[in-house]
Parts: C-alpha cells; structure tokens; sequence
C-alpha cells in the first residue's frame, strides 16, 4: 500500500469511529445520562473505557496516530459501537491491520518459590505480590487475616470496585482507588494489546460506573503512596506504611508490604489480627495467571 492510499484509510477510519460513537446514544451503550452533553453520542473517553482501552489509545486511533489496531482491539471496539456485519467489514477494511500479527499471547504469572517462602515467613507484616493487572498472584496469612471482610482475594481493582467491603474497609476508598486506577493505566499504556488488561477494564468499565469515570481521566504521574489507613471489623482501626517494591527478576509484579509504626496501636492491633484464628479465604486464579 502507497503512502497516499494508507493516509485515506487513516482519516477514513477516524471518520469511521467519529461517526459510529456519534451515532450510539449513552443509553443504548449502557451508560448513565450524564445530562446535556454538546455533541451527540459517545464521547472519546467513553468509547474507550467500554472497549477496555486507555483514553490516549483511542484517541490516537481517532486522529490516525495508531497505525495498526491489532484485530482485538478492533473487535472489542466492534462491540461497543454495536455494528452489524457489514460495517464491522468496513471497520476491519479502514484499519488494515497487519497480516502478520496474531494475537498476543496470554502472559502467564507465576511467583518464585524464594519469594513466596520470603513473604509467608513475615508473621508479623502484611505482605502479598501482585501481577502487571493488579492479580493478586501470593498473600501471606496476615494479609489473609487483614482482608478477610474481601468476598474474594483475586484483584486489587476488582476488591476496590465491585466489593462492598471496599467502603467501610478503607478510610480514603477515593484515594486508592485513584491510585490502582493510575497504576494500570500506566500499565496499559505500554502493553496496549494486553489480553488480561483488555479483559479486566472491560468488566470493571461494564459493571462499574466510577471505573468508567476515573479510566477516562488522563493521569500524567501516578499519586504516592501514603499511609494506609483502614479499619478491620475485628481489630478497629489501622494506620499503615505501604510500600510496594518492583521484582526485578519478575518484571511486572511487584511486593507490597504494609507496615504499622513500632509501639503504636496499629502494631498491637496487627499483632492482636495475628492471633485470632481466622478460616482460609479462597484465592479466585484465572488458570492464565495461576501460581
């Protein structure tokens, strides 16, 4: 393909996605009435959000930055402007994705047995490791005993979003929320095809609307990390460090340990969570990001 010919099917596919989101009322996506909006249809960040890809990627394939959609993304988009055959041909006709890429494969996370070993031997700290999508790959039994009022232990965005216990738990849900969400964007941004990505953030942008909202901000650094400030039903309040360190021999997880200041009534609150007996908490594994 000339490069005359590849321009017209850059802007004819912007033209393409600017038509089609135009065209599809927030009500027939699934989404809220946000009240009067200035441009009919989806908006760019919307359009993203349910197709489980980053604002600035959309955006990017709107105004003919992104030059070669992969057929997953292409497909995803598809779906959320609700095209029928015919136009999902012409879609697929105006991207021109490269014949050579397939899709990516499955990236499957397992923890080192040193580092599993490293973290279940700290009786006395709150630690687990977590994958590139924020999956929760190890805990050790104090985090166990910690997020026991969690349903499921699997996903620390999934946990924030789509668990109740999320409100009472955190004292600040807002701030950490803000926190995962920034940190999978930065994520998504240099894995863009990812599938465990594209899967995640199109179930959280579906089945939560706060997801959807902060997923379509652009976040330009992500916020520090600060004390973490909970409440636990059965010891009360805790005032905790977090810290999370990358693993350099597994890039993309990364260790948090979650530390109360030494003499302080969040120390004895952990050290009184240590010694109640609490019953095991099932770890919900998607096989692709097993241990």
């Amino acid at each position: 393909m000339d490069n005359a010919t590849r321009l017209d099917s850059v802007e004819g596919l912007g033209q393409f996605l600017r038509a089609g989101r135009e065209r599809l009322s927030p009500a027939a996506a699934g989404l809220p009435a946000a009240g009067r909006r200035r441009v009919p249809g989806l908006r760019r960040n919307e359009v993203a959000a349910l197709a489980g890809v980053s604002p600035s990627y959309y955006s990017r394939l709107e105004q003919g930055r992104e030059l070669s959609p992969s057929p997953r993304v292409l497909e995803a988009i598809a779906r959320v402007l609700q095209l029928g055959d015919e136009d999902k041909r012409e879609l697929f006709r105006l991207a021109q994705p490269a014949a050579r890429r397939t899709k990516a494969p499955v990236r499957v996370e397992r923890v080192r047995p040193h580092l599993r070993q490293l973290i279940e031997s700290w009786t006395g700290t709150p630690a687990f490791i977590f994958g590139h999508a924020q999956d929760l790959l190890a805990t050790n039994a104090l985090a166990d005993a910690l997020y026991r009022d969690f349903a499921q232990h699997d996903n620390v965005l999934r946990m924030l979003f789509l668990d109740p216990a999320a409100k009472t738990f955190y004292r600040s849900p807002e701030r950490a929320r803000h926190r995962a969400v920034a940190d999978l964007q930065q994520t998504a941004a240099s894995t863009p095809e990812d599938p465990r990505i594209l899967e995640l953030v199109g179930e959280l942008s579906v089945r939560s609307g706060e997801f959807r909202a902060l997923w379509a901000r652009e976040y330009t650094r992500l916020p520090p990390y600060e004390i973490k400030q909970v409440h636990h039903s059965l010891v009360g309040d805790l005032e905790l460090r977090h810290e999370a360190l990358n693993i350099r021999s597994a890039p993309g997880q990364q260790l948090v340990i979650l530390q109360a200041e030494p003499g302080s009534p969040s120390a004895d609150g952990l050290a009184l969570l240590g010694s109640v007996s609490v019953p095991d908490v099932p770890h919900q594994q998607n096989p692709a990001h097993g241990t």
